[in-house]
């Protein structure tokens, strides 16, 4: 297999990461290391899974670090990533992105060019062993056909991820070896492409096992919850439209073909499989306000303790301590306080609205920002800064963001440090609290007054690079909001879809939903919106949600408007986004740009239309 440097190069990337644990540093210049001849490779069960690994191994990287596309929405800011150039497993497909809310997508050329390497790697794995089948023993058939069906789920997520940024793209299914092979690719119409995922899902769901064979594999859940999901994102572009794909004609009827066909596929994965919620949904514990001793049960869905629980239908493995494959939750979610970490990724402060009373079930008075240097600012009823603010809130809320005097584990040398309390701008300060004395937090990472606890170990032993968590991809969570999304669209609120939607809330101790909040079709969408948006927050799922449902009007005004300030909780303006932006600013947010690159090597590549 000859080296591949130009045309959608990362094509060379294939069998380049074989071994779940192997990486390199030099990727785009590499020859293959494992194009053995037949004679010695492809001729065992596990040669192929020895290579369905290096698939995984490819594909995980393309999607692990989804979190910092959160910034694309109005509650995560992005500032930075943690990951290097030319370093595919310290998420060289995200390097030189853009994670602010607008400007962001002609800036994942990189991303283009790597999903392209996922697509090659599994058809590497996808042509080779259909060249076993045709002499394999009769023993040895379903195990191949399954490993063919965990290449396709992959190869299906990739293409699924490449439309939803880029609309028509080409599509490639057997392995590429000679530059001339891609120099002259055209745009497929999504439609198309749509149907070759949905052969890949269906393939994937018919030959996968009931349960995955191991840590960090698929089973026939996942490749049905990926088949829902893509069908959800096809309703939905047939339901809001997608103009600025000017070859797609959206259509009532396909949308609610696809929206049936969604919930079909989401009520099999929750129904005939026994998978539950992470500890059955409960609640679990809580600690008084300041203290962190007792973490409910949500913020340990986020920690290694959960790795195989069936509610995450799917997650990619990382290594851990001293293999060079961990993930590296800590050092982008916290701050250097906790094992010199970097914190690439905060909550705006926007976010500490949307957690709701666990009294009412409702949405609380909203929060006001106040400078604590103002007098009374730490005890005013509803102040930001007033740690009493956020008494009697959803569970998740302490699960997932840390305000003023929240604590949590120091940590250092893979040793705790002990408690330390977070007093936003108050880096790395003596303070002395209920007469103990602490050193606050130290992180000048976020502008908006909180940071994470999600994803932020509270406990030794690891460094920042090291975690062995396998972050998900597919939670069961996300299965039930999708499937009453699917359901209210068609139908309007059903009982069995606001009871999922009710089972997802009692994990933050919130009350059943009100009769108002589901009196409609309208009224249930922004009970299932306000679900994903805090069960979900910082798993990379918001910015597709708004693109999708052609919300970026909605939350941030009008074009040519005055635009919206993101804010910290003293009341500052620290952002403002889509001040006087024009339409077509808009219309870039919704479409990503074809990456130029490729267009000068491939004439026959049209460019999206926003980006002409």
């Amino acid at each position: 297999m000859k080296k591949i440097t130009s045309i959608i190069s990362a094509f060379a990337l294939v069998g380049l990461m074989l071994g779940a644990g192997s990486c390199t540093s030099d990727l785009l210049q590499q020859e293959p290391t494992t194009e053995l001849g037949a004679n010695a490779f492809w001729k065992t069960e596990d040669d192929a899974t020895f290579a369905l690994q290096g698939a995984y191994a490819s594909v995980r990287p393309l999607f692990d670090r989804d979190y910092y596309l959160d910034g694309h929405g109005e509650y995560v800011r992005t500032r930075g990533i943690s990951s290097t150039s030319g370093n595919l497993r310290l998420g060289d497909a995200y390097h030189d992105g853009n994670y602010n809310p607008s400007g962001y997508a002609g800036s994942f050329d990189k991303m283009y060019r790597y999903l392209y390497g996922g697509v090659n790697r599994t058809n590497y794995v996808i042509e080779n062993v259909n060249r076993m089948l045709l002499t394999a023993k009769p023993e040895s058939v379903a195990k191949l056909e399954a490993i063919v069906g965990e290449a396709k789920l992959l190869r299906g997520m990739v293409y699924f991820k490449l439309i939803s940024m880029w609309g028509d793209v080409p599509y490639i299914s057997k392995v590429i070896n000679e530059n001339a092979e891609v120099s002259n690719l055209t745009r497929l119409p999504i439609a198309q492409v749509k149907d070759s995922i949905m052969a890949d899902f269906t393939y994937a769901y018919n030959k996968l096992p009931v349960k995955a064979v191991a840590t960090g594999r698929a089973g026939k859940p996942a490749a049905l919850a990926f088949r829902g999901k893509l069908q959800l994102y096809w309703a939905s572009w047939n339901k809001f439209g997608w103009p600025e794909l000017d070859t797609f004609k959206p259509t009532p009827a396909a949308a609610t073909a696809a929206y049936t066909a969604a919930a079909a596929d989401f009520k099999s994965v929750i129904n005939d499989y026994g998978l539950t919620l992470f500890r059955n949904g409960e609640p679990g514990e809580i600690d008084s306000l300041g203290k962190a001793d007792k973490l409910p049960n949500y913020f340990y869905l986020f920690m290694p303790v959960a790795n195989n629980d069936p509610e995450i239908i799917m997650g990619f493995t990382h290594g851990g301590t001293g293999t060079g494959q961990g993930e590296e939750l800590m050092r982008d979610f916290s701050g250097r306080s906790h094992e010199g970490s970097q914190l690439w990724v905060s909550p705006r402060y926007e976010i500490a609205d949307r957690y709701q009373s666990t009294i009412t079930g409702d949405f609380a008075t909203k929060l006001i920002p106040m400078n604590p240097t103002t007098a009374g600012a730490r005890t005013a009823a509803n102040s930001a800064v007033n740690p009493n603010s956020y008494r009697n809130r959803d569970y998740r809320m302490k699960s997932t963001i840390m305000w003023d005097y929240e604590m949590s584990v120091g940590l250092a040398g893979l040793k705790s440090t002990g408690m330390v309390p977070y007093v936003y701008k108050t880096w790395n300060a003596a303070i002395t609290i209920g007469g103990v004395p602490y050193t606050t937090y130290n992180t000048d990472g976020t502008n908006s007054g909180y940071v994470f606890r999600k994803f932020v170990r509270n406990y030794a032993g690891q460094g920042r690079a090291d975690g062995d968590y396998n972050f998900p991809v597919m939670r069961l969570a996300d299965v039930f909001l999708m499937y009453a999304e699917a359901t209210n669209f068609v139908s309007g609120p059903q009982a069995d879809a606001i009871a999922l939607v009710n089972r997802v809330r009692r994990r933050g101790n919130l009350p059943a939903l009100k009769a108002d909040k589901t009196a409609n079709a309208d009224a249930f969408f922004a009970a299932i919106e306000q679900e994903r948006i805090v069960e979900l927050v910082a798993e990379g799922q918001r910015g597709f949600d708004i693109r999708r449902w052609r919300a970026q009007e909605r939350i941030w005004g009008a074009p040519y408007g005055v635009g919206v300030w993101r804010i910290d909780s003293h009341g500052a303006n620290m952002q403002q986004y889509f001040q006087n932006s024009s339409e077509r600013v808009y219309q870039q947010n919704y479409i990503f740009r074809i990456p130029p690159g490729e267009r000068d090597r491939n004439p026959n590549l049209t460019q999206n239309t926003p980006w002409l």
